[in-house]
């Protein structure tokens, strides 16, 4: 460890993590998971020995390769870790990290631009923890990627350059089916609740069937006690019906509270991660209840008075997030047609990280 470990510091989307080749770490996922507990700094609440933030949005990693999959141009491992815990995830996608896969691909030399004298290029990137595609159309110059840009997304100070990912199979990835149990509505400890797979295993729930509104602050959110007792009971019996199993020591599934917009969007969102109130909005987890949104009879619809035009707008508490949702219903069965976002990601430091030596 004295030479350190290739690392690539990235802001993806509204959260932030440390870039990895996977050649760069131990092939060994036990080992690799060991390692990177010690580079970010966890268990710790402050991770204050290692790179992490000290909150779920910013203790990621993203582990990058060549892809094998004819699928894609290359592979893209996501992994949360735990900040006060020492568990390592792997059972959810990241599509914020994901914003920043393609370019520090581009980086690393993984890929070439495919026409240097062009001035954006695409890459699809397989997310192997859902075993999905996505593909990224982001701006280059000379054969690098462009940073600075004029788009500005919520929960993120300032503008970036735009990236944008079309999502491909995302519909029930984690669970199975878009609707794990079958059903637009299921009762969990006697609230109304639409379990949804569209890309993150969520939880959609109207706040106001929890005594909240969905318009308080994170922190309020979390000094409820009783209600964060309560999301936590749902969590792990709505795993279950999920498809997901045990989810005690697991980071899904999400649980949003929703509400009637304020600002202009079709909902206002306050999302839990699963223990932390998001001040923004996961990407993958914002197109799940975007397309529960969409489905007649869910905890989201008849709260979101969506046109059905345009992309669904989800308000929460730093701004707001755009998710374009198609669907069609034929026959009973309901076909998630197109899925995409827009994004942003800016390199922020590029070197050496030194694991501490010891847990």
């Amino acid at each position: 460890m004295s030479t350190g470990v290739p690392c690539m510091i990235m802001r993806g989307g509204s959260s932030k993590g440390a870039y990895f080749l996977a050649s760069d770490l131990p092939s060994d996922p036990s080992d690799r998971d060991d390692m990177l507990l010690r580079i970010m700094g966890s268990p710790d609440a402050r991770q204050i020995d290692g790179l992490g933030g000290a909150h779920p949005v910013t203790s990621k990693v993203a582990v990058v390769a060549p892809s094998a999959d004819e699928r894609a141009d290359v592979d893209y491992l996501f992994l949360q870790v735990g900040v006060e815990t020492d568990q390592i995830s792997d059972r959810q996608n990241c599509g914020n990290l994901l914003a920043g896969v393609a370019p520090f691909a581009l980086e690393r030399g993984l890929i070439a631009a495919q026409d240097p004298t062009k001035r954006s290029t695409s890459v699809r990137v397989l997310m192997r923890n859902t075993d999905t595609v996505a593909t990224a159309v982001f701006g280059v110059a000379d054969g690098s990627p462009v940073y600075d840009g004029a788009t500005e997304i919520s929960g993120v100070p300032g503008a970036s350059a735009r990236i944008d990912l079309e999502f491909e199979g995302l519909a029930g990835s984690s669970c199975g089916q878009l609707l794990p149990t079958g059903n637009v509505i299921d009762e969990i400890d006697g609230v109304a609740c639409t379990l949804i797979d569209n890309g993150m295993p969520v939880v959609v729930i109207g706040a106001n069937t929890l005594g909240v509104t969905g318009y308080e602050r994170c922190a309020e959110l979390e000094a409820n006690e009783a209600l964060r007792a309560q999301l936590e009971r749902i969590r792990l019996d709505a795993g279950h019906r999920m498809n997901l199993g045990d989810v005690t020591d697991t980071t899904i599934p999400k649980l949003t509270l929703v509400a009637e917009a304020r600002s202009g969007g079709h909902l206002s969102t306050r999302t839990f991660i699963p223990h932390r109130c998001h001040e923004a909005v996961g990407v993958l987890g914002a197109v799940s209840v975007a397309t529960a949104a969409l489905l007649p009879g869910s905890a989201a619809h008849n709260i979101a008075h969506y046109d059905g035009k345009g992309p669904v707008r989800l308000e929460h508490p730093t701004g707001s997030f755009d998710a374009v949702v198609e669907v069609e219903r034929a026959s009973g069965k309901i076909d998630i047609t197109r899925a995409g976002i827009v994004r942003t990601a800016r390199k922020l430091m590029d070197g050496h990280v030194f694991p501490r030596t010891g847990l």
